[in-house]
């Protein structure tokens, strides 16, 4: 069975989980299901980045010890991404022990494009980077993601040098081996590459007490980079066992934010210890609210689970799966929402109240089991397949509105009257119809698809007793 391996990016575990990591996991979730229908043998990997200062400060202001901060929050996540209905193969923590040693023993592998040096720029506690002079002026000295002034710092550290990769990486890039979608993103990215510095990969201890210790250089501790991204293979067994059963990944899914950092410095680790590139990288765009960026400082934040707990997981699924944008940025509000569900309501929940009390009327029952073999569309596919997956759940919700379409049009109702046979017969091809889609709709809506599958291959289909999307 051919092998497919799906990431996610790890989220730093001093705050909560927001709705850009809910994109991660369900556009992970979509390509697992898919991928799973199509026989492929599935690895999804998740995680979650737990060094640094920033959470060794988070912790003295919690009051709590630091390994205590980083095993609460990291089950937050967990529980989150169970939440979305989720799963997931395999799961990293930066802190786990042989995360840490497989690091170091990543970093030794890469000692040749490691060099030591003193360096004095500004830095961003909030994105754990240094920036250019050009981004710190263009930026007016304070960074637009976190809204503080950046820092003066001055530093021995250790660089990665990215100089040894570049045209390697412009070569991968540019030829598709290494693909980023979308396409406008891939043409951002080069336009960066050339001005990309070396990257800083460590910090002094005396300044960051919280992470994997350097071999051999008990004054430093690794910086984000090593340490976050090598999760992807460290979760594999890496560098002790052979990956080549799950690696290279089929996809990363990352938020575009991140991306500069997956296109230039991850591939520049992975030239660096002989592996290969991964195949695909999927950024997708933020979600906003009401047009504008979530901030803090304006209020807007809206966390994942306050809208889970307006309707449920469907409707939640529902949205930002088909009412926002694979890769583009997304917008959320509460009008938006609740036109949504209505939506929802109307077209599959009403459908299915209808469909299922005409045929307990008419005794209608049906011999049914999913197909093996998938008949999607061409076009379902090559959607699916270009990352265009809200498009694609366009498709078979186009369906669901032509099975509403039959219904009116037939009227079973009516013929039940003068044709009792032929009503059941219209039924009992509705209800098929409605199975074939809800077995492909499991990738996006795999919760409510299953209760409806229950409703209608049981012995006596039975309208359920309260309405699967119940009106406001």
């Amino acid at each position: 069975m051919e092998k497919t391996y799906i990431t996610t990016a790890i989220p730093y575990v001093n705050g909560k989980p927001h709705l850009g990591h809910a994109m991660d996991y369900l556009l992970a979730d979509v390509l697992r299901r898919y991928m799973m229908m199509r026989g492929k043998d599935v690895r999804l990997q998740a995680g979650t980045d737990e060094h640094g200062s920033k959470i060794f400060k988070k912790a003295a202001e919690s009051g709590v010890p630091v390994q205590q901060y980083v095993d609460e929050n990291s089950r937050k996540f967990q529980d989150f991404i169970h939440s979305l209905d989720v799963e997931y193969t395999d799961f990293v923590r930066t802190t786990d022990e042989d995360h840490e040693r497989r690091c170091q023993e990543i970093w030794k592998k890469l000692s040749d494009h490691i060099y030591k040096d003193s360096y004095e720029g500004w830095y961003c506690e909030g994105c754990e980077r240094f920036v250019t002079d050009k981004e710190h002026e263009e930026n007016a000295g304070i960074c637009p993601d976190h809204q503080k002034p950046y820092q003066k710092l001055s530093e021995e550290n250790y660089y990665l040098r990215i100089a040894d990769f570049k045209d390697d990486i412009r070569e991968a890039i540019e030829s598709d081996r290494l693909k980023i979608t979308p396409t406008f993103r891939k043409k951002e990215f080069l336009n960066l590459l050339a001005d990309m510095p070396d990257v800083s990969i460590s910090r002094p201890k005396a300044q960051v007490e919280w992470g994997v210790p350097v071999p051999g250089d008990e004054d430093q501790v690794m910086y984000v980079w090593i340490d976050a991204l090598s999760n992807y293979i460290t979760v594999l067994g890496y560098p002790e066992n052979d990956i080549a059963d799950s690696w290279p990944a089929t996809t990363q899914i990352i938020g575009k934010d991140i991306l500069r950092f997956h296109a230039g410095i991850w591939p520049a680790i992975l030239m660096g210890l002989g592996l290969e590139l991964p195949r695909n990288l999927l950024a997708h765009g933020f979600i906003n609210v009401d047009g504008q960026k979530m901030s803090k400082s304006i209020g807007n934040v809206i966390a994942p689970e306050e809208i889970i707990e307006k309707h449920g997981l469907t409707p939640f699924r529902y949205y930002f799966l088909r009412h926002v944008s694979t890769t583009d940025d997304g917008d959320f509000t509460w009008d938006k929402y609740e036109a949504a569900y209505n939506e929802l309501a109307n077209d599959l929940g009403n459908l299915v109240q209808r469909l299922a009390t005409l045929c307990g009327k008419n005794s209608v029952t049906v011999q049914y089991s999913d197909k093996a073999e998938k008949d999607w569309s061409a076009d379902f596919v090559k959607r699916m397949d270009a990352y265009e997956f809200n498009t694609a759940f366009d498709i078979l919700w186009e369906q669901i509105q032509a099975i509403n379409k039959d219904l009116e049009e037939q009227k079973p109702w009516s013929l039940a009257k003068t044709e009792p046979e032929k009503a059941k017969e219209v039924l009992g091809r509705e209800v098929e119809w409605l199975l074939d889609i809800c077995n492909d709709l499991k990738i996006f809506l795999p919760e409510t698809t299953e209760k409806i599958i229950e409703i209608f291959t049981a012995d006596e289909i039975k309208a359920p007793a309260t309405p699967l999307f119940p009106k406001n």
